[in-house]
């Protein structure tokens, strides 16, 4: 027996308080974020909502990757997400990694070229993995600390975007031993020679440990 077509009046339609606030949030941050696959963001973005985890978001929409038609893999904003995600706990398993890469939609042939050269286990290192992900971004070592100053830095869209310079020496002596062509004593000397400029550069800012902008990075012979 079929059953009988039921209409519904306006007043017996219950919209749960808060729900038009949730979707107007969603579509927000899927139009900053430009999900490849939106069906999978989307899983993965209510997934943090419903657990009150840090959401798959990114902070701004990337002008160059919205024009694409397609996302053809790591991005400075994706990467930031990933820092977010991924930073707090300083390691991560290599599921977990793969998970959330995944849910950013980014290429998986990728992932895994980054894991070979880092040579990473089952555990890893989040500030490494990082580094590797900025040198992707890069494409020389000069290069790829100026996208991790952009991408870490506390400072507003515009400024020097600082980072600490225990985290800049940090990122620096990785990827230099990474590269293979750069001696120890010429890693030494760099770092040596840099410490007292980013010192004089800050001035009477209390912060000691503060490296200078990527604009300063740019003038540098790294």
């Amino acid at each position: 027996m079929p059953l009988p077509d039921t209409v519904y009046s306006a007043h017996q339609i219950s919209i749960p308080p808060g729900l038009l606030e949730i979707l107007k949030n969603f579509t927000k941050a899927a139009i900053r974020t430009q999900p490849e696959d939106l069906l999978q963001w989307s899983a993965a973005y209510f997934s943090a909502l419903s657990n009150e985890g840090r959401l798959p978001v990114k902070d701004r929409l990337e002008m160059n990757v919205a024009a694409q038609k397609k996302d053809r893999g790591l991005t400075p904003g994706l990467l930031k997400i990933l820092h977010k995600l991924l930073s707090p706990k300083k390691t991560c398993s290599k599921e977990e990694l793969q998970r959330n890469w995944t849910d950013l939609c980014l290429p998986m042939a990728q992932l895994e070229t980054l894991l070979l050269l880092g040579s990473f286990g089952s555990d890893i290192d989040w500030m490494e993995f990082f580094a590797l992900g900025c040198s992707a971004l890069g494409g020389n070592l000069m290069s790829s600390l100026k996208h991790a100053c952009e991408i870490l830095t506390e400072d507003e869209e515009g400024g020097a975007a600082r980072i600490p310079f225990d985290t800049f020496v940090r990122l620096y002596t990785y990827l230099a031993h990474l590269d293979g062509d750069v001696p120890q004593d010429q890693i030494d000397s760099f770092l040596g020679s840099l410490r007292p400029q980013v010192y004089r550069f800050q001035g009477k800012n209390k912060g000691k440990h503060i490296s200078s902008c990527f604009l300063k990075l740019q003038s540098m012979d790294i």
